[in-house]
């Protein structure tokens, strides 16, 4: 039988950064540690430090992040979907009057 993968101080709650999956605690999601990780060069070690986490809350963050990498970032694609399309039916009305 293969082991389930438990990770310690990640959660998600419902109501919640939208019930994806964060650190308990705090309202960092994982896909925020990764890209602070990935997109922006942070070391774990300054992670911690700049958002009053432990090592071993960013590493539970991360090892979540690289186990669910395609799903995690498929939702995120969905989010971004959604924000495009809902922009395109709700445009900015400080836009529309700063164009006038």
């Amino acid at each position: 039988m293969p082991k389930v993968a438990s990770y310690p101080h990640i959660v998600s709650t419902p109501g919640t950064c939208g019930g994806r999956p964060r650190i308990e605690g705090h309202r960092i999601r994982v896909i925020d540690v990764a890209a602070w990780h990935e997109g922006q060069g942070l070391a774990p070690e300054e992670i911690a430090t700049r958002y009053d986490l432990t090592l071993a809350e960013v590493f539970s963050a991360l090892a979540y992040y690289f186990d669910h990498v395609e799903e995690i970032r498929a939702d995120e694609a969905a989010t971004d979907a959604f924000v495009r399309e809902f922009r395109k039916k709700h445009p900015s009305v400080l836009k529309t009057r700063h164009r006038d």
